[in-house]
């Protein structure tokens, strides 16, 4: 049974990125034989990634790292900020060894104000799944203010294209890891 985890890289008291999400989750969950769980970051207490293994730290940052590890799939979900994802998120991907997310499907979830930021999130978070090895879905959702009413993701376009990820991304899982091409550089031991 494929086990999705939908990381919102949000520090902010939960707004429509985190009811997007929650919509994802749910649709996940309703398929047959997946689990489907949320993982909030303003939930949870991280550590700066200083090098040590997160299971040094006596904090949540073991914990949440060992949730990315165990999920089958991944779905990285953030505000755009500064042009790019937040630093929560950059800050647990630091966190997080190679073999959590090598080979993983992952899916990439966007929020921002205009639609001109659409690219922001998106190249630099792909950059750095590259580097992981990560199995990254063609194409990510970018949603907008516009796409909620009453903070719910309303919008039919943005939903279809919600459910559309979360399909691919388990239909990635199908995938033998063994197919994907070589290692990626960053788990090479030298």
């Amino acid at each position: 049974m494929p086990r999705l985890l939908a990381v919102v890289a949000a520090v902010t008291l939960p707004g429509r990125l985190n009811a997007a999400v929650q919509s994802a989750v749910e649709f996940a969950g309703s398929q047959p034989c997946v689990s489907a769980t949320q993982l909030v970051l303003a939930d949870y207490r991280l550590s700066f990634a200083d090098g040590r293994p997160p299971e040094q730290f006596r904090d949540d940052s073991g914990h949440v790292v060992r949730m990315v590890a165990e999920a089958d799939v991944v779905l990285l979900a953030s505000p755009v900020y500064r042009a790019s994802f937040t630093g929560a998120l950059k800050n647990l991907l630091d966190l997080t060894p190679v073999e959590a997310l090598c080979g993983k499907p992952v899916g990439i979830v966007a929020m921002g104000a205009r639609p001109h930021h659409y690219l922001g999130i998106d190249s630099h978070l792909r950059a750095i799944l590259a580097w992981f090895g990560a199995l990254v879905a063609p194409t990510s959702v970018y949603l907008e203010p516009c796409h909620f009413r009453e903070g719910k993701l309303a919008d039919p376009a943005a939903r279809s294209a919600l459910i559309a990820l979360v399909t691919a991304v388990l239909a990635l899982t199908e995938v033998p890891r063994d197919r994907l091409g070589p290692p990626p550089l960053a788990s090479d031991p030298r």
